[in-house]
């Protein structure tokens, strides 16, 4: 049977709400994600609290996780000095960049440029190294942009070479921002990837709309992708995605998916089930 790892993201669905969650609220919703024994959870951030208000209780919340042996713990950060930050918490075993192909976005995510944000990449890869951590990092906007930047697959492919062969990154999370991928250049992207960067985990950051979970979700898995990210129901997702309802790739459609082709998830579904009832109080409609 065919084996996968699945990456609950509440980070990602909680951090662009107005309203703020509370931390008491937030420790639960995580702690019955850590019961549903999924691969990793991206269960926060240490960024600037003006830029990300929602994310500013990361540290406590952290505190109040009942953490076990089977998922790991991802935190985004946006500079050495988040990674720094992160990296004063043994839970914590990933650290995450988001490195924009397109130069535009990188600007307004991480206020850099992109030369600038390699520079970024190697200190932060250095931290973790030294701190027993890896670094993932999300080819953000991989599959397109809507500021009118340069983009093909080619450009993709080459920032991928760029982050393994310059700065040893081992985890590389494909990211379709805006919901823009289509299965043939996910299909394109992937298969070109994986043979020639062998040494690499990819993974599939998407952002889609709901009838079409499940057709991306195929498409990666087929061009070889063993690696999912998502957020339960699709909560979350990019401002700047051009359909309102492009959210994040909902986790139940792709359980689902993996359900129906025999795919082994390591997901307790009973546990998931009771974290699905929950969402639905902990995230507006």
């Amino acid at each position: 049977m065919e084996t996968v790892k699945i990456i609950e993201c509440p980070r990602d669905a909680m951090q662009g709400l107005h309203d703020f969650i509370p931390t008491e609220v937030k420790i639960n919703y995580i702690n019955s994600l850590l019961k549903c024994n999924f691969d990793t959870i991206d269960f926060g951030s240490f960024v600037s609290p003006q830029a990300i208000p929602q994310l500013r209780d990361t540290a406590e919340v952290l505190k109040g996780l009942e953490l076990n042996n089977v998922t790991k713990l991802l935190a985004i950060i946006a500079n050495e000095r988040g990674a720094v930050d992160a990296c004063n918490f043994e839970e914590i075993n990933y650290l995450g960049f988001p490195f924009s192909v397109s130069e535009t976005f990188q600007k307004r995510n991480t206020n850099s440029s992109i030369s600038e944000s390699l520079i970024k990449v190697d200190a932060i890869q250095n931290l973790a190294l030294k701190h027993n951590k890896q670094l993932v990092v999300y080819l953000s906007m991989g599959f397109g942009n809507p500021y009118g930047d340069e983009w093909n697959s080619d450009i993709v492919i080459k920032w991928s070479e760029v982050l393994y062969s310059k700065f040893g990154i081992k985890i590389q999370a494909l990211s379709d921002t805006i919901g823009s991928a289509t299965p043939e250049t996910i299909d394109y992207l992937f298969k070109a990837l994986i043979p020639s960067l062998p040494e690499v985990e990819f993974g599939a950051h998407l952002h889609t709309v709901t009838d079409r979970a499940k057709i991306v979700t195929e498409a990666a898995f087929n061009a070889g992708c063993r690696r999912f990210d998502g957020a339960i129901k699709g909560f979350g997702g990019c401002p700047m995605a051009a359909d309102d309802l492009t959210g994040n790739m909902p986790t139940e459609l792709m359980l689902d998916w993996m359900k129906e082709h025999a795919v082994d998830t390591g997901i307790d579904l009973q546990k998931f089930n009771q974290s699905l009832s929950m969402a639905l109080s902990v995230f507006p409609s």
